[in-house]
């Protein structure tokens, strides 16, 4: 791998299991992965950590998806910062319209294939 800087992704996720799966499909491909387990502390390793890349669930019992989201785009030092959206598939359809009005980077819905996920955050580092 001759990228001059490995990439750091964030997972802001309140299962620890899911972070952990998460981990393994990235870190094979050489990311750097940390977890948050839950929209506060996510919301505080963003600002400290400046991830190349945030994986952010929308449902947290703490503080949610958005609220990370909006307090991210709310502040110049971390607004840049991609956001994959990952959301459970039952989840209503405004949700995912929101996520076109709030122009969140890409999306991805639980449950997903190693290689969805890595489909997603390619595109993602792609654009950026």
């Amino acid at each position: 791998m001759n990228q001059t800087t490995i990439k750091r992704i964030l997972c802001v996720e309140d299962e620890p299991e899911m972070i952990d799966l998460i981990r393994l499909i990235l870190s094979r491909k050489g990311f750097e992965v940390y977890g948050a387990s839950g929209g506060l502390e996510g919301i505080k390793m963003v600002r400290s950590l400046h991830p190349d890349l945030v994986l952010l669930d929308l449902m947290m019992p703490d503080m949610d998806g958005w609220e990370v989201y909006q307090q991210m785009k709310a502040d110049a030092s971390t607004r840049d910062i991609p956001v994959i959206v990952v959301t459970a598939k039952a989840q209503n359809i405004d949700k995912v319209l929101g996520l076109h009005i709030a122009k969140v980077d890409d999306y991805i819905a639980k449950p997903f294939s190693p290689q969805e996920l890595m489909d997603s955050v390619d595109k993602v580092f792609n654009q950026h």
